[in-house]
């Protein structure tokens, strides 16, 4: 397993208790990424612009984004990022309790790197993030950084 170094994830989610039981999982992970958290649509693209309050927010490596999402939706966030030269390389996780085939398809039709349905316990939940960060920082190769061109 390789080493994230200083990779960011930036997590997109509203709902306080996943927000906690992601971060734990993500923490109790052997790579122990930086998460970032925004709680709707409008700051993730705050976010990922600099804009006020993030002016100085770093570049994530990764992006996990929810559907259901306040004040802008995951669908339009994620047509957003994949649209932006500046944005477009950062992999997209959509992480949702939706198992609908339609919004499968959409995300995939958008640019999503990958689609995965939220565990319903804490369990499956801790084993899905792990699995997701084996994957995504130890074992793929990302993108360069916002030095190397992002």
């Amino acid at each position: 397993m390789k080493k994230s170094g200083s990779v960011d994830i930036l997590l997109v989610e509203d709902n306080p208790g996943e927000v906690k039981l992601i971060t734990k999982a993500l923490a109790g992970t052997d790579i122990r990424p930086e998460v970032q958290h925004v709680g709707d649509g409008v700051e993730a693209m705050q976010y990922l612009h600099n804009e006020p309050p993030f002016e100085n927010s770093p570049k994530p490596g990764i992006i996990i984004l929810d559907l259901n999402l306040p004040r802008k939706d995951g669908k339009s966030v994620l047509k957003e990022i994949k649209s932006d030269p500046k944005l477009t390389r950062i992999p997209v996780i959509i992480f949702s309790s939706s198992d609908a085939p339609q919004d499968i398809s959409a995300c995939y039709d958008l640019g999503a790197n990958s689609y995965v349905v939220k565990p319903r316990d804490l369990d499956s939940m801790t084993g899905t993030i792990s699995s997701l960060v084996d994957f995504w920082l130890g074992k793929s190769e990302l993108p360069p950084g916002p030095s190397g061109g992002l």
